[in-house]
């Protein structure tokens, strides 16, 4: 699966390093790439991956995504 989304709390380069750091650990993820200036993030998965993981572990490091 792909999907794009916006994390408003992204301001610079260590956040995005961070965001595509964590992303990166789930078991599953594909790729992540995040944006400083759009602040959007591009993610690819698979199972046992999952949308609800990827919104949970975002938020425990506190960039949560955007509600739709």
């Amino acid at each position: 699966m792909q999907k794009t989304f916006r994390v408003p709390n992204i301001s610079c380069s260590h956040c995005v390093a961070t965001i595509e750091r964590e992303l990166h650990q789930i078991d599953g993820v594909v790729s992540a790439s995040a944006d400083e200036k759009t602040k959007n993030v591009t993610l690819q998965w698979q199972d046992p991956a999952s949308w609800e993981t990827v919104q949970r572990v975002l938020k425990e490091i506190h960039y949560p995504v955007e509600e739709e």
